[in-house]
């Protein structure tokens, strides 16, 4: 409950969140929001920008004796990933998130929470709300559309802003300071297909995949972590040859930045390989789980009897089909020679969707190298054209290159060291952050990026640390205390 929430400390930054939460913010869907953050900087008697894509700018002046240093920008997006478990009813079009304290964290109730990046939203708000906290000249950045675009941070103009440092707080581990991040691209693959009328001596059955984690297609890439459309092809793959299996729909995933869960799928079979179809379908499903059962103990594959569907795919194009996507890479597909430990190129097969005579297949490919991401998007490309779709590359967003030299990167590790009395992670990560877009019209600016503890983002299963929250707002303090001065 929301009054559960609103006691827990750091109070005021909490407060907001939960503000923040009772207003449904889907990513494009973002009206409600803009109009809320927009009312909020005017009822502070702020100047406040809705700029014409719907970001939302307030300035904030500077404190008592703060007035000499930089201008420091602090951003993050108001929208958030929907995702729900299947037996949650929830609208995210018309609800507010439902969040409860479970020990030392914040949950919702069978849908994400909305932490990413609404912890960092509510932090700003926070201090733009402040008469009690020490810092320099705010300008307050609320993008728009990060989680399926980008496109607030690609519509925002140079000239808006004159902070010299940018504060972004969208990263998920409270022990890292983000130097640089993934760009990525959208690779979609699409076809159409005639439709055969079902033979009499067809009988029809349900399978589905459910029960996996999902998770953010970034962050949690090389967890080795189940893809419910790979799952739910190598289910299908044989099937013609077996049974005479042939596929009437399919429906898996949703979101492109989001591992996807579940996906189910509707197939015929000949009726004389029930049982055989039965037997064999369930020794690899038990070989499927057992392969995945350390990272995926509650998946389940479900095979169900169910009303002979009245149409199938046409049967040279499921062939073509079931190979290709065996075919197509999903899944970390290249480690970083220069940075340890981080993934450098990346697919996730994200939505698998063939109903009525169309193929519509949506991967998000992420790389730190524009050339590699590329590469593994032109695999993709050739992969899916060999089967006869086409394919179509978009919301294509370049990475954030690292600066080591960077002076807030060198007064923030020194923070962090005497607060914690350890040395921080300083990295690059996976996910795309907005920082490297909006260098492309700020490119004098100096950026950073940290936040809060939060797992299992992009999924239902998403969740904010309590004491993580603690530290993160005291270095936020102590950061903007120790703002540098203006050359």
């Amino acid at each position: 409950m929301s009054s559960e929430i609103r006691q827990l400390q750091p109070q005021q930054l909490w407060n907001k969140f939960a503000d923040l939460n009772e207003v449904p913010r889907p990513s494009k869907k973002e009206e409600r929001v803009i109009l809320f953050m927009k009312n909020f900087g005017e009822s502070l008697g702020l100047e406040t920008i809705v700029d014409e894509v719907g970001n939302v700018i307030i300035k904030k002046p500077a404190t008592t004796g703060m007035e000499d240093k930089t201008t420091v920008v602090m951003q993050s997006h108001l929208d958030m990933v929907h995702q729900k478990n299947n037996d949650t009813v929830f609208d995210f079009d018309t609800q507010g998130i439902e969040m409860y304290v479970d020990g030392d964290w914040v949950r919702a109730k069978g849908t994400t929470l909305g932490a990413d990046n609404g912890l960092g939203v509510a932090t700003i708000m926070a201090i733009l709300e402040s008469t009690n906290i020490a810092h320099p000249a705010i300008e307050a950045l609320f993008t728009i559309d990060e989680e399926t675009g980008m496109t607030g941070a690609m519509g925002l103009k140079g000239g808006l802003l004159s902070g010299g440092i940018l504060l972004n707080l969208d990263t998920e581990e409270d022990d890292e300071i983000g130097v640089g991040c993934a760009g990525g691209i959208d690779v979609t693959a699409t076809r159409t297909y005639e439709e055969e009328e079902t033979p009499e001596f067809k009988i029809g059955f349900e399978i589905k995949v459910k029960g996996l984690q999902g998770g953010h297609s970034g962050m949690q890439i090389h967890e080795g972590l189940g893809n419910a459309n790979k799952i739910m092809n190598r289910m299908l793959f044989d099937g013609f040859e077996n049974f005479g299996l042939r596929i009437s729909q399919i429906e898996g995933g949703s979101l492109r930045n989001a591992i996807p869960r579940e996906s189910v799928a509707v197939v015929a079979i000949d009726a004389i390989h029930e049982e055989a179809f039965l037997l064999e379908t369930k020794i690899l499903a038990d070989i499927i789980k057992n392969e995945l059962k350390t990272m995926e103990p509650d998946l389940e594959i479900l095979v169900s009897k169910c009303e002979t569907p009245e149409k199938i795919m046409d049967l040279g194009v499921q062939e073509g089909f079931t190979r290709a996507l065996y075919a197509a890479h999903n899944g970390v597909y290249r480690m970083s020679a220069d940075i340890p430990n981080l993934v450098e190129t990346s697919n996730n097969i994200a939505k698998v969707i063939i109903k009525e005579g169309k193929i519509h297949v949506g991967c998000l490919t992420r790389s730190s190298v524009e050339s590699s991401k590329m590469d593994l998007a032109n695999m993709l490309r050739a992969t899916f054209e060999l089967t006869g779709c086409e394919v179509e590359f978009s919301g294509d967003y370049p990475g954030w290159a690292p600066n080591m030299d960077s002076a807030i990167l060198k007064v923030m590790t020194k923070l962090y060291e005497d607060l914690n009395g350890e040395q921080p992670h300083v990295a690059a990560c996976h996910a795309g952050l907005e920082c490297g877009i909006l260098g492309q019209n700020y490119p004098e600016m100096d950026m950073i990026s940290f936040g809060p503890n939060i797992k299992g983002a992009h999924s239902p299963d998403e969740r904010a640390q309590i004491s993580s929250v603690q530290k993160y707002w005291n270095f936020v303090l102590e950061i903007l205390k120790n703002i540098p001065s203006k050359n």
